[in-house]
């Protein structure tokens, strides 16, 4: 199966999801509908692969990592993100987040502004073959965030070593809504430092 083909079946699991939330049709089609998926899940059910997709390689020796909550092309409940670089050396990500996200009624749930937010500004310091991983992050939550269209923004504050400090911000139609800053740290052994640092609890 190509990866075209289990992107475009993730899409119409996250419009089914959406959808799922929203319905209003009536008792019949619901059951229908209960049916045909129990059916799906019975299909895709056929062929797992043990525990969840983690990190792999493609033909290309390009890193591949579909199931990732944020940026998973095959995952369903992943946005998905898609971060880009700006000229300036920051980094950006424009999403639009429905009913699935709702937290308060009306709006993004706190967590998954934070799940944008350390995932944009941990690719401020994520380099190729040179992952970094969350040590801390402080989100500020300036004001509800509406569902809708919304953009990420991050950039690079200082590098100390393997530590990367970030800042970025969220922001919709009515400015900035959520900020953060965050440390985030590449191992001493991807930085050609030899032994592993020691990472802290909080460390992810």
């Amino acid at each position: 199966m190509t990866d075209t083909l289990r992107e475009r079946l993730a899409q119409s699991v996250r419009r089914l999801i959406d959808v799922t939330i929203r319905s209003e049709a009536d008792e019949a089609a619901v059951a229908h509908a209960l049916a045909l998926v129990d059916q799906t899940v019975n299909l895709l059910s056929t062929r797992l692969m043990p525990g969840s997709f983690g990190v792999r390689t493609d033909s290309d020796g390009r890193t591949v990592v579909a199931g990732n909550v944020a940026i998973g092309l095959h995952n369903p409940i992943a946005p998905p993100l898609v971060v880009q670089q700006d000229t300036e050396g920051g980094v950006h990500a424009d999403v639009h987040l429905g009913a699935g996200y709702e937290g308060p009624p009306g709006h993004v749930h706190g967590g998954m502004c934070a799940l944008i937010l350390d995932h944009v500004l941990g690719a401020t310091a994520h380099q190729p073959n040179k992952p970094a991983y969350t040590g801390t992050i402080t989100v500020r939550y300036l004001r509800p965030t509406r569902l809708g269209a919304l953009r990420a923004e991050a950039r690079v504050e200082r590098i100390d070593g393997s530590k990367t400090y970030a800042t970025g911000h969220l922001s919709n139609v009515d400015g900035v809504t959520v900020e953060a800053e965050g440390v985030f740290i590449t191992p001493r052994e991807h930085l050609g430092l030899g032994e592993p640092e020691p990472l802290s609890d909080t460390t992810r």
